[in-house]
């Protein structure tokens, strides 16, 4: 890609005011690209933002935030036509930046954003959720869901990706496993799940590795489920052993279907998605992503 082609960064409107972004910017426009930005303000304003990348015949859409910006980007760019489509570039900006921590993306700002802005656009799977509902790095139930979504906003500023295991210790009162039946390609398990993992990505609340051979571009879904028998021994000897624990169910496809007798939450990279049945399902080489090339992601 040459220094003619026009990006579109949208940044997350917690950051506007990082420095090291700013001073980064302002080095890759020295360069001569031209790269334009949008700060969100409130729900919404990511798929507006892709919507004029494209009106301008965007290259690349550079989403600068967490988990979540990315996600709300991914999506929006889901809904482009796929000749019309640009690139996903990511800048991580977020409290755990678990997809861009598995992605081996730089942290140092200006080596991100050019990786962002020129590096190679690879084909990656994006995951849909009951139809109108995607993800791009991992779907998460139970407890662990329950957790991220309640950890308080200044607990994540000030401690990052550790707050959560902190707010967790303190919620170990609402410990209790979720009853459902899940689906998929020569796979059925039914039974009580402490915490459900489907992942595209690798890792989820803050650096737990729930899917840790999953790949972003085989056209398949890991699954690990931590079972609830025996809550406590199973929490300790899943977070100490995992690769001994008896509480771990492991299964690969590229759908599976989930059904529980009541409500329970998914967080698909940082949104809450609630209800009695899921249909999740890869969509191949959906996006183009702007990747180091050593991705441990890629196969």
């Amino acid at each position: 890609m040459d220094n003619t082609s026009v990006s579109l960064l949208i940044l997350n409107g917690k950051s506007a005011d990082n420095l090291p972004l700013r001073e980064a910017v302002t080095a890759l426009r020295d360069q001569g690209h031209q790269l334009h930005v949008r700060v969100t303000w409130e729900k919404g304003d990511a798929a507006r933002y892709v919507d004029e990348a494209t009106q301008r015949g965007a290259q690349t859409v550079v989403a600068a935030g967490g988990d979540g910006t990315v996600n709300e980007v991914a999506t929006a760019l889901a809904q482009v036509e796929q000749a019309m489509r640009p690139a996903l570039g990511i800048l991580p900006l977020g409290t755990a930046n678990d997809f861009a921590t598995s992605a081996g993306i730089p942290e140092e700002m200006e080596k991100a954003l050019a990786l962002a802005l020129i590096g190679k656009a690879t084909a990656i799977d994006i995951v849909r959720v009951n139809d109108d509902s995607y993800f791009l790095n991992m779907a998460t139930g139970g407890f662990g869901t329950r957790i991220t979504t309640e950890t308080p906003e200044r607990l994540k500023a000030a401690l990052g990706g550790v707050s959560y295991l902190i707010h967790g210790l303190m919620r170990m009162d609402a410990l209790k496993p979720d009853r459902c039946e899940i689906r998929g390609e020569n796979f059925q398990w039914q039974g009580d799940a402490l915490v459900i993992g489907i992942g595209n990505g690798r890792q989820a609340g803050g650096g737990q590795q729930l899917c840790p051979e999953a790949l972003i571009n085989d056209g398949q879904l890991d699954l690990r489920i931590f079972t609830g028998e025996e809550l406590l021994p199973a929490l300790f000897t899943t977070l100490t052993h995992p690769d001994e624990s008896p509480n771990i169910v492991d299964g690969s496809s590229a759908w599976f279907e989930i059904t529980a007798p009541h409500d329970i939450t998914f967080n698909l990279d940082g949104e809450p998605l609630s209800g009695t049945h899921f249909r999740i399902e890869v969509l191949p080489s959906a996006l183009q992503c702007r990747l180091p090339p050593d991705c441990a992601l890629l196969k």
